[in-house]
């Protein structure tokens, strides 16, 4: 960050006074500038035993499956995120969304928010952020083509618990190490 997004003026990576981290601060009126985590929200839509995917139309990881979620936007609650998303990927109605996981991946500052919900109808078409969408049953999943870790790790999780016919609450931690393997942490 260069400038100031209220008044334009110059800002200087410091620690405010009564803070413990730098912050892009404004040198003309004291801004302080928070960065904070993105929140990505969406959803493990379920139809008939099977389980929409899509298959990313855009970078990062063009060509490989998720599930569909993205980035909250300002005014919306975490579960309307989720069903927007579902929307504009796969445009795909959910409903009846339960809280499933939620996994904070602090190395690329994101927390992702993943709800459980249903399709009324199975009706489901690509989107522009999707090149297909499908659903799948459990020995259909692409495993070796899910798009990032923190989805895979869902998807294993939700199988389990299909499995078992429970579906708790997952929360943990999906974090990179210095190799850049990943370790999970749950709670």
């Amino acid at each position: 960050m260069n400038f100031c997004s209220s008044c334009g003026a110059a800002v200087i990576l410091k620690v405010p006074d009564g803070d413990h981290l730098p912050r892009f601060v404004c040198t003309r009126c004291e801004t302080i500038h928070y960065q904070n985590p993105k929140i990505v929200a969406g959803c493990i839509v379920e139809w008939q035993e099977k389980i929409l995917l899509c298959r990313r139309a855009i970078e990062p990881r063009h060509g490989t499956w998720t599930l569909p979620a993205g980035f909250m936007e300002n005014g919306e609650t975490t579960m309307e995120a989720a069903a927007r998303e579902t929307q504009e990927e796969a445009c795909a109605p959910v409903v009846d969304l339960k809280l499933y996981c939620m996994y904070s991946l602090p190395h690329i500052n994101q927390v992702y928010i993943m709800f459980r919900g249903n399709s009324p109808a199975g009706e489901a078409a690509a989107g522009p952020e999707s090149l297909e969408v499908a659903f799948v049953g459990e020995n259909d999943i692409p495993w070796d083509e899910i798009a990032f870790p923190v989805i895979k790790e869902t998807l294993e999780d939700y199988v389990k618990d299909r499995r078992r016919k429970a579906f708790p609450t997952h929360v943990g931690d999906i974090l990179r190490l210095p190799d850049r393997s990943i370790r999970i942490v749950r709670y």
